[in-house]
């Protein structure tokens, strides 16, 4: 997504990936962009993490120590073209703070392009029809109880396909397109089930968004 923006441009993007890590996602959107003729990226990260930041340095991906909320990033208003959020917004206290902070520092008709888990995912339908907890939910910061799986990954924002193109329209974004892509973890015997309810992204695993801010 990152490389079609940037090849459909005609000049340099300024991006940055907010919640970076260890920058994995960070140096494949480089790459990406750098083998595409035509896309011109300058990209960098931001994670709280100093421990993920050096694992992103060493990846070659350029990222610096700061937050979203609180004192906010360290970058100026419309300065940058393209704000990336990859599973990121589910760990959010705030994510209105958050939503508020990306507005603040695209320009007129930037970018926003962010994923995350999908409540309303087709297995955690079954799920719940059964009485378990669904899935990418969690109860305890100590262990998953309820529901399959075992890594507690600090989840504390769950959005439907519609309660996500509704809370972004409600903060300013426009134009907010959604799709759908499949999760890693899915039992291998219904990965070509997954695949193929990423067509209807209400119930895909993973909800993809691309939204802009207005012009000016």
């Amino acid at each position: 997504m990152l490389a079609d923006l940037a090849v459909a441009a005609g000049r340099p993007l300024r991006a940055v990936d907010i919640g970076c890590a260890a920058g994995l996602v960070t140096s494949i959107a480089m790459a990406e962009c750098a083998a595409r003729p035509g896309a011109s990226l300058a990209l960098i990260g931001v994670d709280l993490s100093e421990t993920a930041l050096q694992q992103a340095l060493r990846r070659g991906v350029p990222a610096v120590q700061a937050s979203v909320t609180g004192h906010g990033l360290p970058l100026p208003p419309g300065s940058v073209d393209v704000v990336i959020m990859t599973e990121l917004i589910e760990h959010l206290v705030d994510p209105d703070a958050a939503l508020a902070e990306a507005r603040r520092v695209l320009v007129p008709g930037g970018h926003l392009l962010l994923s995350t888990p999908n409540l309303g995912a087709w297995f955690n339908r079954a799920l719940l029809l059964m009485g378990l907890q669904p899935v990418f939910s969690e109860v305890s910061t100590t262990g998953i109880y309820g529901r399959p799986g075992r890594e507690v990954v600090g989840h504390l924002r769950l959005f439907t396909r519609r309660a996500l193109a509704e809370f972004l329209a409600a903060k300013g974004f426009i134009d907010v397109r959604i799709t759908g892509a499949p999760f890693h973890d899915v039992p291998r015997a219904f990965r070509p089930l997954d695949r193929l309810l990423c067509r209807a992204p209400s119930l895909a695993s993973i909800l993809y968004v691309s939204a802009r801010t207005p012009e000016a």
